[in-house]
């Protein structure tokens, strides 16, 4: 008797408007990345790359390092660039530095003095206006002529052979942007090792396509002319990988993450912010990129590109409302004894047992927080 009570209340739930709407909503909020991630993975992932490399490819290449307060990290990032497997005399490092008060500046002289093999230049900002403004102080005041100009962020960590197989893919005139795929410095943190195995897998199915809207400060390389054309880095966000990668992209080159480039980056204390920081500047880039190439008026109707961008403009932008509106609606009906939507409630809760569930749970949030602090800070640059 119990059991048909019970039967018979779940029936009447479900015809309740608003567990109705909850079902429907977490149903797209799922099921859209699910099916996406399914579709790239079976029937992307698999295509050849259909880009002309070349191993012997040797352009000249400048590396652009900005820091502020990175003694922790400079001597060793420019280390790391100077093992690389590449002519020295076909390389240039330039640091910009955007007013350390750590004595950053003096270890880069320091470090330049005992490798002057390499061609290195320091040049310093007088203030500190965030990293997109230092890059472009960089590019407007030095005289880049290299084919490849390559943004990095000074605590990630290339493996030797990383820019030799970057300017490789540059052999095709056709590719415009290259990022590498991140993997976390440190096995300890299980949300990121999780998010970066999905993360990579995706970029590099949507890449094999034509181009993927998101890359990596860790490693992004660019065709200099490109950036120039362009007029820089755009101001209206602060990352200044995904924004001028979409950029080209629209503008119908390649922009592109490699599967065969590995970076290490660390997993900092503060992590929960850095992830809101970039979820910020990464929801204003598929906010205003598509229009502001419209404006530069280098923008190109690429339709495999175009595809590409709607599903992940709608998987940053609007999916994860989606899930925060389902839960409203769900603890609503809870707060009336609503046994489907108990049930529901503490079926999501059981799942956060799972760690993939977890990893996008906490994605997720991180965007809906990002999208919130947009409303009246895009941290340009931030505190440290």
């Amino acid at each position: 008797m119990i059991e048909g009570l019970i039967l018979n209340q779940l029936f009447q739930d479900l015809t309740d408007p608003f567990l109705i709407a909850a079902l429907v909503l977490v149903t797209i909020h799922f099921g859209t990345p699910l099916a996406y991630y399914w579709y790239a993975k079976t029937q992307w992932l698999p295509k050849p790359w259909n880009i002309r490399v070349n191993g012997n490819y040797r352009p000249k290449v400048t590396v652009i390092i900005p820091t502020y307060n990175e003694a922790e990290f400079i001597q060793s990032k420019l280390d790391n660039i100077y093992d690389q497997d590449y002519p020295k005399s076909l390389m240039k490092v330039i640091v910009v530095d955007s007013a350390s008060s750590d004595g950053t500046p003096k270890l880069v002289e320091e470090w330049a003095s005992k490798h002057r093999n390499i061609n290195l230049e320091l040049i310093q900002e007088p203030i500190r206006r965030g990293m997109v403004p230092a890059l472009n102080y960089a590019l407007q005041h030095c005289q880049v002529d290299a084919e490849i100009v390559v943004f990095t962020d000074v605590d990630s960590f290339w493996d030797i052979n990383a820019l030799k197989k970057v300017v490789s893919y540059f052999h095709d005139p056709d590719v415009g942007a290259i990022t590498a795929c991140i993997v976390p410095a440190s096995s300890a943190n299980e949300f990121e090792e999780t998010y970066r195995s999905y993360y990579n897998l995706l970029r590099a199915a949507e890449s094999k396509v034509h181009s993927t809207p998101v890359h990596n400060g860790a490693l992004v390389a660019f065709r200099t002319d490109l950036l120039y054309r362009i007029g820089g880095l755009p101001s209206y966000t602060g990352n200044n990988d995904s924004t001028p990668a979409s950029i080209i992209a629209f503008m119908g080159y390649r922009a592109i993450q490699v599967d065969d480039i590995m970076v290490k980056e660390p997993i900092t204390e503060n992590q929960f912010y850095r992830k809101v920081r970039r979820a910020q500047h990464l929801l204003l880039s598929f906010l205003k990129t598509k229009q502001y190439a419209k404006e530069l008026g280098v923008y190109r109707c690429n339709k495999p590109f175009e595809k590409v961008w709607k599903v992940e403009w709608w998987l940053h932008v609007v999916n994860p409302w989606l899930l925060i509106i389902c839960a409203i609606l769900l603890v609503m009906g809870a707060s009336y004894s609503s046994l489907s939507a108990i049930v529901l409630l503490g079926t999501g809760l059981m799942l956060l047992m799972s760690k993939l569930y977890r990893t996008w749970i906490l994605q997720q949030l991180y965007l809906v927080i990002a999208a919130v602090r947009n409303l009246w800070t895009r941290e340009i640059a931030w505190s440290k």
